[in-house]
């Protein structure tokens, strides 16, 4: 008998806790955003690191995570394989990515915009005792343009042909940001390029322990490159951004935007743009350029096609989206 009721109370509680699993909700998923930014010298990284801080604690379900990357070029190809989900990228790529042209000939990617981030300046930096004083005289030079498949290299790849300066002019080096500010204090290069948000940390670093020059464009060669490139504009480096640079710097900017797959759900889309927007006091704590990342600049510099949910954020915030920027296919 005490082996019957025994059972009976098992077979009882087995019910019990059946009926109750039967009965709880499904566990919310998890929605794993992977954010690809850059090297750890330049801007993207922390603001990317921001971006997955703000997305994981203030959008439900979501965890995000920041990723090293080559940065533009890389980021575009891994959203558009599907091997990353998020991607910092400087307009020009996006632009050539989104319609298949340039690098990306006939071979559009699949990605849309959700924000446009703060502007990128074209610096070219040298030792003041390099004698280099024109981008004209890096004609025979070392010169590193950037880290492989970085926007960087690809900027200056079309910067410098506009200007008649292409690649087989000098000796061509691809390095990082901190491996350019290492090979210019080493001496092992004579200029290096960033594409980047000013001030960036491997230059201000580099201007501790020795005299730099950003090198400036001549007002014929701003006129080319905007002349050329519809994503580029004229832009100054102001004096006193570095240690050293006395005076403007005459150079050219272009807009970063954030971009996704094509693929993401409009909700999911909706609620990462919103997180973002309602928390720029935190980038801008990150990195002061963050208080251009705005819904009104989005509606007026994103490169590309903004995706739905994007769109309907921005509608809500009764912004009117030109036609140029309404999703595509």
């Amino acid at each position: 008998m005490r082996r019957k009721t025994g059972s009976l109370m098992i077979w009882a509680l087995a019910t019990i806790l059946a009926m109750a699993l039967t009965a709880a909700p499904a566990a919310a998923k998890t929605e794993f955003i992977s954010i690809g930014t850059g090297g750890t010298g330049g801007v993207y990284y922390p603001y990317g690191g921001a971006l997955a801080e703000i997305w994981t604690k203030h959008v439900e379900g979501v965890k995000a995570v920041a990723e090293v990357t080559g940065a533009s070029v890389e980021n575009i190809k891994l959203a558009h394989k599907g091997e990353t989900v998020v991607g910092e990228v400087m307009g020009d790529v996006a632009f050539e990515a989104a319609y298949g042209k340039g690098r990306f000939e006939e071979k559009a990617q699949d990605v849309a915009a959700m924000f446009v981030m703060y502007q990128n300046v074209f610096h070219v930096v040298t030792l003041k005792d390099s004698g280099i004083q024109s981008l004209q005289d890096l004609k025979g030079k070392r010169v590193s343009v950037g880290s492989p498949g970085s926007g960087t290299e690809y900027m200056a790849n079309l910067v410098f042909k506009a200007i008649d300066l292409p690649y087989d002019s000098f000796e061509v080096k691809r390095l990082s940001f901190v491996e350019n500010a290492n090979a210019l204090r080493d001496g092992t290069i004579d200029a290096g390029v960033w594409c980047v948000g000013p001030p960036t940390s491997s230059i201000m670093d580099l201007s501790t322990t020795h005299d730099i020059r950003v090198v400036p464009f001549s007002r014929e060669e701003v006129e080319k490159v905007v002349s050329t490139y519809q994503y580029y504009a004229p832009s100054t480096l102001a004096k006193g951004v570095y240690n050293g640079v006395e005076e403007d710097v005459a150079t050219v900017s272009v807009w970063n935007v954030v971009i996704c797959q094509k693929s993401l759900p409009e909700d999911l889309v909706y609620n990462l743009v919103k997180a973002a927007f309602e928390n720029q006091d935190y980038l801008m704590k990150v990195y002061p350029g963050a208080k251009d990342t705005t819904p009104e600049n989005a509606v007026q510099f994103s490169p590309i096609p903004l995706h739905p949910g994007a769109v309907k954020y921005l509608k809500e915030k009764g912004l009117e989206v030109p036609e140029k920027l309404m999703p595509k296919g």
